[in-house]
C-alpha cells in the first residue's frame, strides 16, 4: 500500500482510536498519530517505524506485526492478549510531532491521566521524552523509570521509535522497552 502526499494530507487532524484491552499491563504512549497511522488506523504504522520490530526483539510480542497497511484483528488480539496497550499524548494526526502546540500536549497529559485511571496498567511507557517534558512540565526528565508514578502506574520514559530519532536502533529501543515490560510483568527478567 502506498499513499500520495495529497492522500496523506487528507488525514491531517484525524484521530486514531486507542488500542487498550482489558488486563492492559503495559501502556505505550506515542506523541501523536502520524498521517500514515491515521490513514491506516494502526498505531506506529509508517514504513520504517521501529516500534513493532523493537517489541519483537524485546520479547514483548511473540511474532512479527507489520501495520503498514493497517492492523489485522489477529495482530490487535495478540497485543491485547500480551497485555500491551497503545495510546497517544495528543490525538490529532500531523505530519510531524513538532506541529503540536505545548497547550495540546498539556491537554494530552490530562487525557492520559484519565486513560491510566480508567485502564489501570502496571506500567506506562511514554515514547517521546521531549514531548513528555512539555506535556507534564518536567523539564529535567530523563530516559528510564521516573521517580513519580502516573495515577498509580509506574512511569517510564522510553525513546521514540520514529526513524527521525536516528541515534536509536531496534536493539537500543528493544532494551528500553524490555525494561518497562519486565516491570509490567509482560516478560521475565
Amino acid at each position: 500500500m502506498s499513499f500520495t502526499r495529497a492522500e496523506l494530507e487528507s488525514f491531517r487532524d484525524a484521530e486514531v482510536a486507542d488500542l487498550i484491552g482489558p488486563g492492559c499491563r503495559l501502556l505505550f504512549v506515542g506523541i501523536n498519530p502520524g498521517l500514515w497511522t491515521a490513514a491506516t488506523g494502526a498505531h506506529f504504522a509508517r514504513p520504517g517505524n521501529r516500534f513493532y520490530p523493537a517489541l519483537l526483539a524485546a520479547g514483548i510480542i511473540e511474532r512479527p506485526i507489520d501495520p503498514t497497511t493497517g492492523m489485522s484483528d489477529a495482530d490487535r488480539d495478540h497485543l491485547i492478549e500480551r497485555g500491551v496497550g497503545i495510546t497517544n499524548l495528543a490525538p490529532r494526526a500531523t505530519a510531524k510531532a513538532d506541529e503540536l502546540t505545548g497547550e495540546e500536549l498539556a491537554v494530552g497529559a490530562e487525557r492520559l491521566r484519565t486513560v491510566v485511571r480508567d485502564t489501570t496498567p502496571r506500567v506506562v511507557a511514554v515514547a517521546g521524552i521531549t514531548a513528555y517534558r512539555t506535556a507534564f512540565g518536567e523539564r529535567a526528565a530523563k530516559k528510564g523509570k521516573q521517580p513519580r508514578d502516573l495515577e498509580g502506574a509506574e512511569l517510564w520514559l522510553v525513546p521514540n521509535p520514529s526513524g527521525l530519532n536516528a541515534h536509536e536502533t531496534v536493539a537500543t529501543l528493544a532494551a528500553s522497552y524490555r525494561e518497562a515490560a519486565i516491570k509490567a510483568g509482560i516478560i521475565s527478567g
